[in-house]
């Protein structure tokens, strides 16, 4: 177990942009090992960590992972071929997450911090997140899961997740953050007179939404859903990596700026944008909310005893 005077070592899956470097890094954290398969992400994520991560993570034996004390993962949910079997770790094979699971079971950290979309715990009928529980226990962990939301930590943003946590310390005594609500828009939002006109929607766009909306917030941003219904309010809905590029709106008038964008996941202005608009856009859309993470990754920490409150 880690003494309180220590930092901790950790290893980044799938780590997009870094949503869980930078909440672990804040917390005295030292990430020893990186993997994310898009290059664009990569080199978002080099050019603010000097780390350039590995590749794709099916391809790297754990002999190649150093040691680490926390194992985060924002995984990507793919259908179980047979999942619902409940044959435990043999389940979780021919799927991104068996990568996970074969990790842990080699390397063994005294934790681990995984990140998912709020349907992991309703596909299949319960089953895959069932199956998924199964294995990591089977491993030799103490599970705790809970669907939390960005918009209760500070970031405007309802941004729903499934938060997986796991220890090897079975007296750990981890309890899910207390809700502290959501952030101001205003605290997001540049001011439009220093905003580029490219993000500015079309007259017609503009046009188009005010006839079907009548905004009661302002500041705040319009969405459009996939039916074409618009609706707005005092924060964003859950950003998107493949979304249409009007689906939000600010004011009904512009699309956010990609810094905007950023903030609304928690990244600090100090996070370098080095690629174009449409990769900035995809990272942020995958991103984990950082202070939400940065809220578990604390009690975490304080349930082994790591850090103090």
């Amino acid at each position: 177990m880690l003494k309180k005077t220590q930092s901790f070592t950790y290893i980044d899956l799938f780590a997009g942009i870094g949503g869980f470097h930078q909440a672990a890094s804040s917390l005295g954290g030292l990430c020893v090992f990186a993997s994310e398969i898009d290059t664009e992400a990569q080199r978002a994520y080099e050019a603010n960590y000097a780390i350039k991560p590995h590749g794709d993570i099916t391809q790297i034996s754990a002999d190649e992972i150093p040691d680490h004390d926390i194992l985060f993962a924002g995984f990507p949910c793919q259908a179980f071929s047979i999942c619902g079997n409940m044959r435990g770790f043999e389940d979780t094979r021919g799927t991104l997450f068996f990568d996970i699971a074969r990790i842990l079971k080699q390397k063994m950290p005294p934790m681990f911090i995984l990140e998912n979309v709020k349907q992991l715990s309703t596909h299949d009928r319960g089953r895959t997140l069932k199956t998924i529980l199964a294995t990591l226990e089977g491993l030799g962990y103490k599970v705790y899961w809970k669907i939390l939301n960005a918009l209760d930590f500070g970031l405007p943003q309802k941004r729903e997740r499934t938060i997986i946590v796991g220890f090897l310390n079975h007296n750990a005594n981890f309890g899910f953050p207390q809700t502290i609500g959501s952030g101001k828009l205003e605290d997001i939002l540049e001011n439009d007179s220093s905003i580029d006109p490219k993000f500015f929607a079309s007259e017609h766009i503009v046009a188009k939404r005010r006839r079907s909306h009548i905004s009661k917030h302002s500041p705040g941003i319009w969405h459009e859903n996939k039916a074409g219904n618009i609706t707005s309010y005092p924060y964003s809905c859950a950003l998107r990596a493949g979304a249409s590029y009007n689906y939000l709106l600010v004011n009904g008038i512009r699309r956010p700026t990609m810094r905007e964008l950023l903030r609304l996941q928690g990244f600090p202005d100090s996070f370098k944008i080095v690629c174009n608009d449409s990769q900035t856009r995809k990272q942020a859309g995958n991103a984990v909310p950082v202070n939400m993470i940065k809220a578990v990754l604390k009690e975490a920490l304080y349930a082994t005893s790591a850090i103090a409150r």
